[in-house]
């Protein structure tokens, strides 16, 4: 073919950002040595970011969204891809700075992709995703700090979303006692059926943080930031730790450094976008024993292209539960 689908974001000459489903020629396919035919995508939060302009994800204009696929391998000059394989390529600052996958086509580099577990269905591997996938990056670091569910409870927060859900699932799973933090009171029932012993309401890590408070966890992943985090931080049981992956609170930090220095607490960098092959592979083979299937049925919604824009502006204002796949071929 020589255009093809695409969601396609484009700046006009007044600076004022454009996107909507159209044709894009595929010749205007950017550099790289594996040529994808897409079948899958998905919706986080930073595809919401770029499709509505609400914050300034997109680097490079024309600019096709999304940063997650699941595909075929069309064509390939690299060594360790032929046509027909079958692969996941999640960041990389692709929809941001290389073209993304919310089209028919992609083209990257080999050195991106993951091969899609034997055991995980494309449609399953995009119900992941980047937010399923930094889930598991996060359970991982909390594993390779040392902390195991006889350490005391670990807490979610905006458990009700993306990361939120499948951390949920995972680490319940896993023997945890899952504590999990939303704003919604009406996904209570939901989390429970993924897993969470407890739901708390996001009001009770909203307030002005003090530097230490009442220990009341072990560990932590936190997709929101911002206040929340300071105040997960300062419940956080003696050398404890939290994996921090998201900022849909705000990207500051009003905290101190007395859970570091008097509780001996860990704040744990988790990046998804450039994380190294080796973490990748180790995440996706996790993800294949350690996320129930069922599970993640129940977080997950379909929609096609045309769908994209306004699931963009839901998931952004936070009203989206769980997951949602694009179906692109």
């Amino acid at each position: 073919m020589s255009s093809f689908k695409a969601i396609v974001i484009r700046k006009g000459e007044d600076g004022q950002q454009t996107v909507g489903l159209s044709d894009f020629d595929e010749s205007e396919l950017m550099e790289g040595d594996v040529t994808l035919r897409v079948e899958w995508s998905t919706i986080n939060y930073k595809d919401g970011l770029a499709v509505t302009g609400k914050a300034p994800v997109v680097r490079r204009f024309p600019m096709i969204a999304g940063i997650d696929a699941a595909g075929t391998v069309e064509t390939s000059n690299h060594p360790d891809w032929k046509p027909g394989d079958r692969v996941v390529v999640n960041g990389w600052g692709c929809g941001e700075t290389h073209l993304g996958f919310f089209g028919e086509k992609a083209r990257v580099k080999g050195d991106w992709l993951v091969p899609l577990p034997p055991g995980i269905a494309a449609r399953d591997a995009m119900a992941i995703g980047t937010a399923g996938y930094t889930a598991m990056l996060a359970v991982l670091a909390l594993e390779r700090h040392g902390l195991t569910p006889d350490r005391g409870p670990v807490v979610v927060t905006g458990a009700a979303g993306g990361v939120g859900s499948v951390a949920v699932a995972i680490l319940a799973k896993l023997g945890w006692h899952v504590i999990a933090s939303t704003g919604r009171s009406e996904e209570a029932g939901y989390l429970k059926e993924l897993g969470a012993a407890e739901v708390i309401a996001r009001q009770d890590l909203a307030g002005t943080p003090r530097p230490l408070a009442k220990e009341r966890w072990a560990a932590g992943v936190d997709s929101v930031g911002s206040t929340t985090l300071a105040n997960v931080l300062s419940m956080t049981r003696y050398h404890g730790a939290v994996a921090a992956c998201g900022l849909a609170g705000g990207m500051d930090l009003p905290t101190s450094v007395a859970p570091f220095i008097l509780r001996g607490v860990s704040l744990l960098g988790v990046d998804s976008v450039m994380c190294p092959q080796h973490l990748r592979r180790e995440a996706w083979r996790r993800l294949d024993s350690d996320l129930d299937r069922r599970k993640l049925a129940q977080m997950t919604e379909e929609i096609g292209l045309d769908g994209v824009l306004d699931a963009g502006q839901r998931i952004v204002e936070g009203r989206v539960r769980g997951r949602i796949v694009v179906k692109i071929g």
